[in-house]
């Protein structure tokens, strides 16, 4: 889900100028990230502005990292998903602390953990966290041949899969389980492919998403968030000890993700800020999204366009 924590922040800034070579007869641009509903929002948000602001809208696709650098000078505009507490250092640093970045506050509630099919979880008993840490159990989830089970952790920028690292460590199946990141289109692939064969699969997963609307998916049961076993030191904050001052043998706090946009925009152009701030998407059109973009392989800019002319009132809504 999201993107971007392997880069330091310093060496983000200067990749800043290679974005906006393209972008300078705009009026404002919009970070875009990797994952699909992110893609989706970031298009709705351009054309939607172009549309009842009457201004030219750039949208660039770069990381997190970058985009809060961007926010922080100004140079970019808008980040579409601020995912919380995945990127709450940067939340305290730009919106807390500098106070060079503001979020919506309309926000989308979320959940994050570890998953498996409910075939995995009955007939393979995958059913809580503990479970991973049984070379007995994860041996069933072993796709290549040594004898250990494999499990998707999230895409390689994404912040979640440094916490779901994080996690695993702190539980202990690290040790047990090869944790495996790749791009989030291959892992929903083999998902997809474990649910058409019955075969045992676990895996990071996230709402809103389409995945839960496709499958019969379980959650991993965890003991319940507790605030103060919930110690994350991320490779941006540390770049060398983040692993070893960390841990997490926890639930995920509840999440959410708001829209952020750049404390120099709310000066320049208060309608959009304004216009920003409206913003209501649903935990449901959020998963039409993920689907339209993932499974139905739409384009991002396509599908907002149609979004666009479908919802008038929406538009209409966030223009007061």
């Amino acid at each position: 889900m999201v993107r971007t924590i392997a880069l330091k922040l310093s060496a983000a800034a200067l990749l800043l100028p290679l974005f906006y070579g393209a972008s300078l007869a705009s009026d404002l641009v919009v970070g875009m990230p990797n994952w699909p509903s992110g893609q989706a929002s970031a298009n709705i948000i351009k054309y939607g502005i172009e549309k009842k602001l009457g201004l030219k809208v750039e949208v660039q696709e770069m990381g997190t990292l970058i985009i809060f650098a961007g926010l922080d000078t100004g140079e970019v505009d808008v980040h579409p998903e601020v995912w919380r507490p995945n990127f709450d250092s940067l939340v305290t640093k730009y919106v807390d602390e500098k106070k060079t970045v503001r979020l919506s506050p309309k926000q989308v509630a979320a959940t994050q953990g570890i998953c498996t099919t409910r075939e995995t979880a009955d007939k393979y008993g995958i059913k809580d966290i503990a479970d991973l840490s049984d070379p007995k159990k994860t041996a069933v989830l072993d796709t290549d041949g040594d004898g250990k089970g494999e499990m998707w952790i999230g895409a390689t920028t994404w912040s979640s899969t440094t916490i779901e690292r994080i996690r695993a460590e702190s539980y202990g199946y690290a040790k047990t389980v090869k944790l495996l990141e790749a791009p989030e289109d291959v892992a929903m692939a083999a998902v997809d492919a474990a649910a058409a064969t019955n075969t045992p699969i676990a895996f990071y997963c996230y709402s809103p998403h389409h995945v839960f609307d496709l499958h019969e998916i379980v959650p991993l049961t965890e003991p319940a968030y507790d605030a103060a076993k919930w110690k994350v030191v991320l490779p941006s904050d540390d770049p060398t000890n983040w692993l070893s001052k960390s841990s997490a043998p926890v639930a995920w706090p509840p999440s959410y993700f708001n829209i952020g946009f750049s404390s120099k925009l709310a000066e320049r152009l208060p309608k959009v800020a304004s216009f920003l701030s409206n913003i209501d998407f649903t935990p449901k059109e959020i998963t039409e999204m993920s689907y339209a973009l993932q499974v139905e392989r739409q384009d991002p800019a396509k599908y907002a366009q149609q979004w666009i002319a479908e919802h008038e009132d929406r538009l209409n809504a966030w223009s007061k």
